[in-house]
């Protein structure tokens, strides 16, 4: 099992001017701790999960990640995950082509229906009801799928989004994996089993995590996709780790392990988040062993 760690929170020690700085250094702790993965959340205004208010600090995700793409060499950069109403697909398409570009090839297309309300009437941006978002949602995946591929540059005609060419030049250096997040059984897996190279669950509990890994399997049987084929991670925030419970977090882990999941993705919430990846480090190697 591998290590991910993902940054939701921004109220850095020194306030705003010590951001950049602290993100910096929480690129170089990551690598040098083995992480394979580095995120954000794709929000505009803060989340109530992170016992913050919503007026507490919060960076666009894709500028973030473009800046730590200069501040690392090997880590995978996306965000958990993409909202899809607040980026026309084709411009995410170059969004994260760009990144994909300027990292070496390292950018993954983390991307999910969207749901926080509040920061889209608060912005001006369209909240359309959950059956649309999720229309938009596959539309988005297939024109992302059109954009990476270079013999087509055609058109794309659907119903909510409609593209006369489908250019994308230059072509990502590598076609950027599609980690497509949440549990929702009938919609959500569906669309992981049919556009995804990874699931993003919750880590409530095995065995929940397990149920979803049915779903999911189900889905793939439907459709002829090799279930194998798909990574699986989680947000292990259930109970959320910290330095001094890391033995009993990697012991946590050993179930999901079982499971198949790939990687466990962990959160500092701390006003110094390059310290916390230094201090977690350790787990790494521990993590690694599971499931072998």
């Amino acid at each position: 099992m591998d290590l991910g760690f993902h940054i939701p929170v921004f109220d850095i020690d020194g306030g705003p001017t010590a951001i950049a700085g602290e993100l910096a250094a929480v690129g170089k702790a990551a690598e040098a701790a083995g992480a394979t993965w580095l995120s954000f959340m794709d929000h505009f205004f803060q989340i109530e999960p992170t016992g913050l208010p919503a007026e507490a600090n919060m960076l666009e995700g894709y500028t973030s990640l473009g800046y730590l793409a200069a501040h690392t060499t090997s880590v995978d950069l996306g965000l958990l995950v993409t909202g899809v109403t607040y980026r026309h697909p084709g411009l995410l398409a170059k969004i994260v082509t760009t990144l994909d570009i300027l990292s070496g090839g390292r950018a993954v297309l983390g991307i999910g229906a969207a749901w926080f309300e509040r920061e889209h009437r608060g912005l001006g941006v369209p909240y359309p009801a959950l059956a649309e978002r999720f229309e938009r949602l596959e539309e988005s995946l297939q024109i992302c799928n059109q954009m990476w591929d270079p013999a087509d540059n055609g058109p794309f005609e659907g119903t909510h989004y409609q593209l006369a060419e489908t250019l994308c030049s230059p072509q990502p250096i590598n076609r950027p994996k599609v980690s497509i997040g949440g549990g929702g059984e009938r919609k959500t897996l569906r669309l992981v089993a049919q556009y995804g190279d990874a699931c993003n669950l919750f880590g409530s509990s095995p065995d929940d995590v397990a149920h979803k890994l049915d779903v999911l399997r189900r889905h793939c049987d439907d459709l002829g996709r090799d279930y194998d084929t798909i990574r699986k991670t989680i947000l292990a925030n259930n109970p959320r780790p910290e330095p001094d419970t890391l033995d009993e977090f990697v012991t946590h882990m050993a179930d999901y392990a079982e499971l198949g999941i790939d990687t466990a993705i962990i959160t500092p919430t701390t006003g110094a988040p390059a310290s916390w990846i230094d201090a977690m480090s350790p787990a790494v190697p521990k993590l690694a062993e599971l499931g072998r």
